[in-house]
């Protein structure tokens, strides 16, 4: 082995080691920047070794200024789907921008990382991306939670989703329990800005753009596979507390 391998050998080990350690601190929430850390570990190495470890997928493939990279911390079922750009979260512009990627779109295609007890992929219809507030979050990178609806929540989407009109807002009603949802149903989410079109919805009233909570879910109408995006904000009507992912998605079952 040459000197320069070794040193290549010796530069990949330390950024694995560096990387660990970076994914167990996000696992274990120790700070709200763990997140941006794994996600910068993770780039590193992918570059270095042209492997995502520890993440799952690392998508550099419109730059990394917009890319993407899709994680599950260890020993949790939680999936989610982060910009390789810097974004603290919900409330920044640069999100409602036409220059920003489609990142529930990029999450939908994660699901493909989603698996059922007996290893075989959910139905579409249980898969739900959901994005906290800034009030709930935990961490201060932009991400967006891959995961299944809880059982009551499908339910009740699947019987909702027929009334929304096309293309248009609708009041919903509690989808997680003492939380007010609105809804909107589009047929397909590739050309679509969720971050647009719930500032332009409930931006007036919320006290500012990271009080809203955005939920993009499967749904099916009259034989067809649509799609229905769902907003909420803080202290909305009738809501008792802050809704979360942990509120509306479970393991895939």
């Amino acid at each position: 082995m040459t000197r320069g391998e070794k040193t290549a050998w010796i530069v990949a080990g330390v950024a694995v080691l560096t990387v660990s350690a970076a994914f167990a601190a996000y696992a274990m929430e120790l700070h709200r920047a763990v997140l941006w850390q794994v996600v910068r570990a993770c780039v590193a190495d992918y570059k270095l070794t042209g492997t995502p470890f520890p993440c799952l997928e690392v998508n550099l493939s419109g730059g990394e200024d917009l890319g993407t990279v899709v994680l599950r911390p260890p020993f949790l079922e939680d999936t989610v789907l982060a910009p390789t750009r810097r974004i603290k979260g919900v409330e920044d512009p640069f999100l409602q921008s036409p220059e920003a990627p489609n990142y529930f779109d990029a999450a939908w295609q994660a699901r493909s990382f989603l698996k059922t007890a007996d290893g075989r992929a959910p139905e579409r219809d249980d898969i739900a991306l959901f994005l906290n507030s800034a009030i709930v979050r935990t961490q201060d990178q932009l991400h967006i939670h891959v995961g299944c609806l809880l059982p009551y929540a499908r339910r009740t989407l699947a019987a909702v989703a027929p009334k929304i009109p096309m293309g248009e807002w609708a009041q919903i009603g509690p989808v997680v329990p003492h939380t007010m949802f609105w809804g909107y149903r589009i047929a397909d989410l590739a050309h679509v800005n969720p971050f647009r079109l719930a500032a332009e919805e409930l931006g007036a009233k919320t006290s500012g753009p990271g009080d809203l909570t955005i939920v993009v879910v499967g749904v099916r109408v009259e034989d067809d596979d649509q799609f229905l995006i769902l907003a909420s904000y803080a202290k909305a009507p009738h809501a008792w507390w802050p809704v979360g992912a942990d509120n509306l998605l479970d393991l895939c079952r």
